[in-house]
């Protein structure tokens, strides 16, 4: 039997549903909605189109989006200028830094120049050591590792006592995933390149996240039946077939790998769209903490 399919698309839809009501309640009773301001440095393709998402997303929910485009070659100095200027602004809930940045620019101190109370990427080096340190608790969870909580907990997978197995140990996903499951009361692996023989750990995994960046590395002889499969990958393959001639895949081999699990993410369309969902959500965390309904 195959496995069910986690639909990320549904449940994001799901989340910025109520995030929309919510922020229309805050407008009813503040006059007031949550803002989000982007700042992208250079023309980056990838970035341009994410930021236009972002900023979509925000008019779709009725919030405040605040869009700021800087050249390549600017100074480190001016980046954090304009970050500063954007803390300052009370109207502003979130800033949001697109990366990557350019590289003559020191990525962490851009990022270390977010005020921690608008963080709702939450890479800020302080809220990604309090996510790390046991009784603590950030003030703002990473966007894709926040979303791969929700889409576990919303398709009622137990976290408590499970064996995570995570395969990747990325600063933005794999590293951070981890540390949440860890505090939900997984026994948690992280695995990555050097980790011999992968299928070794992957095959003890009650829920497996895939965030490692290769094509349909994990193949359906890794993983044991009835295992709960994330796949973060989004990666492009040849395919002649399609008038673009390219495909989309995970990291994970999904149909051979769905006919094994017992549930499973299908990419496109599972973690993908939880991302810029729970940017919403924390852009709203942010603004009740300013103005709490």
């Amino acid at each position: 039997m195959s496995a069910k399919l986690i639909d990320g698309k549904a449940v994001a839809a799901d989340v910025r549903r109520e995030v929309a009501e919510q922020v229309g309640a805050m407008q009813q009773k503040y006059g007031r909605v949550p803002g989000l301001a982007t700042v992208l440095v250079g023309e980056d393709p990838a970035s341009q189109t994410y930021v236009r998402m972002k900023v979509r997303a925000c008019e779709e929910v009725g919030m405040r989006s605040i869009r700021k485009v800087l050249p390549a070659d600017s100074t480190q100095s001016e980046v954090e200028a304009l970050v500063r200027d954007l803390n300052d602004d009370p109207e502003i809930h979130g800033v949001l830094v697109q990366l990557p940045l350019p590289g003559h620019l020191d990525e962490e101190a851009v990022l270390s120049s977010i005020d921690l109370t608008k963080d709702v990427d939450g890479f800020h080096p302080v809220n990604i050591g309090r996510l790390a340190m046991k009784g603590r608790e950030p003030l703002f969870i990473p966007c894709t590792p926040h979303g791969i909580l929700e889409l576990l907990d919303r398709t009622g997978v137990q976290l408590e006592g499970a064996r995570a197995v995570v395969v990747g140990r990325s600063n933005i996903v794999g590293l951070p995933v981890a540390l949440l499951l860890m505090h939900r009361n997984a026994t948690v692996t992280i695995c990555h390149s050097r980790s011999r023989p992968l299928s070794a750990f992957t095959r003890q995994a009650d829920i497996l996240v895939a965030a490692i960046g290769r094509p349909e590395m994990i193949t359906a002889d890794m993983v044991k039946p009835g295992v709960v499969v994330i796949d973060v990958g989004v990666n492009r393959v040849d395919d002649p077939t399609r008038a673009r001639g390219y495909r989309l895949v995970g990291d994970v081999a999904f149909e051979e790998v769905r006919e094994v699990a017992s549930a499973i993410t299908p990419v496109p369309g599972g973690v993908g769209p939880m991302t810029i969902a729970m940017l919403l959500k924390n852009t709203l965390i942010s603004a009740l903490r300013s103005s709490p309904l």
